[in-house]
């Protein structure tokens, strides 16, 4: 079996997860009598947890030699967390169980981009072409739990949750035990010196400003749809039609990459974000959400595959899932985690206005691009 098909399972059975989860978790989260602030706090406490929990991870990965001992563990943990959700009721508990799966999930997808990212870069596939089964799972796994809440109660939710992560088992088992990029000699230190420079911390402020701007979305969106009136069915379309987007890009993406270069990618997906939430602040009409939707080929994927292009040619491939973990624990934790329980309080106050402060965010992000394209003009031999 080649590298691009099993690194193409391993995405297809990770997105199948979150192609429930992104929509649909907090509707589950408010069955259990959580409130809209209350999730919020529930989602940040996770996304702090991902500050501890992913760096270490990828620390992991890095140094061991065995990525996939790793991701097997991480995805073995988020079953059983789910499994646990069962009978859980209350603040408390579904917090601690939220934090312990989700930052499990999430752990695996920095490990499993690096090594996307290192076959990138030795050319032995294209990442987006790789990357884009991904969204093309998120697409079919949103529209199945569209169709099976609609008229349901809400605990189909959590029972699909379970047996999509539990794919991810076997996706894990079908990597390569091993990277040949790894390097288990490095000392701690001489892998984060090369990482932690003004270039790439410009780069984390972009990354992270950009996806906690999607946090009135993941959290409330579907919430703020049913309350226009959108029925699940109709609202699991809304999703797969940005996810649809993203995956066009995604294939065709690396043209785009070639003639323009990561950080200008970065900088036109954060500018979309801004134009995508001002749309959806001040609009329940079912024409202007689908053009707006599609913009979400530009804050996942125009962005994104900007995101991963730039780290390729500027971090040492021994210490690619160290980076990717860092920036995962940034924009989860440090962007969602401050974020999400503003954005639950602005929600619950605001409603779909709140989406004006993620808009501000976005614009915030498109900045902080053109900062890093300028210091990567100013030294184009570390670029």
């Amino acid at each position: 079996m080649s590298l691009a098909l099993r690194l193409s399972l391993f995405y297809a059975g990770y997105f199948l997860s979150v192609g429930i989860l992104l929509p649909f978790w907090p509707i589950w989260l408010a069955s259990r009598g959580l409130s809209a602030g209350e999730i919020g706090v529930v989602l940040a406490i996770a996304q702090w947890v991902k500050v501890a929990a992913t760096p270490v991870t990828g620390g992991l990965a890095d140094h061991s030699g065995d990525p996939r001992r790793v991701m097997l563990v991480l995805a073995v943990i988020a079953v059983a967390g789910y499994v646990a959700c069962i009978p859980a009721h209350g603040f408390a508990a579904l917090a601690t169980l939220n934090a312990l799966t989700a930052a499990s999930l999430a752990a695996l997808l920095p490990v499993g981009d690096s090594l996307a990212t290192t076959a990138t870069q030795q050319g032995h596939i294209d990442f987006g072409r790789v990357r884009v089964w991904g969204t093309i799972a998120f697409i079919v796994a949103t529209l199945l739990g569209g169709h099976m809440l609609n008229g349901r109660a809400a605990d189909i939710v959590l029972e699909l949750v379970i047996v999509l992560v539990a794919l991810n088992v076997g996706s894990c088992l079908l990597l390569p035990r091993s990277a040949t990029h790894l390097a288990p000699d490095l000392s701690l230190d001489s892998g984060w010196r090369p990482i932690l420079t003004p270039q790439f911390l410009t780069f984390l402020a972009a990354t992270t400003l950009l996806a906690a701007s999607h946090s009135v979305y993941y959290a409330f969106g579907s919430l703020n749809w049913r309350a226009q009136g959108f029925s699940d069915a109709a609202i699991a379309w809304l999703w797969a039609e940005g996810a649809a987007a993203e995956a066009v890009f995604f294939y065709w993406g690396a043209k785009a990459v070639t003639r323009y270069g990561p950080v200008p990618l970065m900088a036109a997906g954060a500018a979309s974000g801004a134009v995508r939430w001002t749309v959806l602040a001040f609009t329940a009409d079912w024409r202007l959400l689908v053009l707006a939707q599609l913009l979400h080929a530009g804050t996942i994927a125009v962005a994104g595959l900007g995101a991963i292009h730039y780290l390729g040619r500027t971090i040492p491939l021994a210490r690619m899932a160290t980076a990717l973990a860092i920036n995962a624990a940034a924009v989860g934790g440090i962007g969602y985690g401050i974020v999400m329980p503003l954005a639950g309080a602005l929600y619950g106050a605001y409603g779909s206005l709140a989406y004006l402060a993620m808009a501000v965010l976005s614009a915030a992000s498109a900045v902080a691009a053109m900062v890093l394209k300028r210091l990567q003009e100013a030294a184009p031999t570390n670029s």
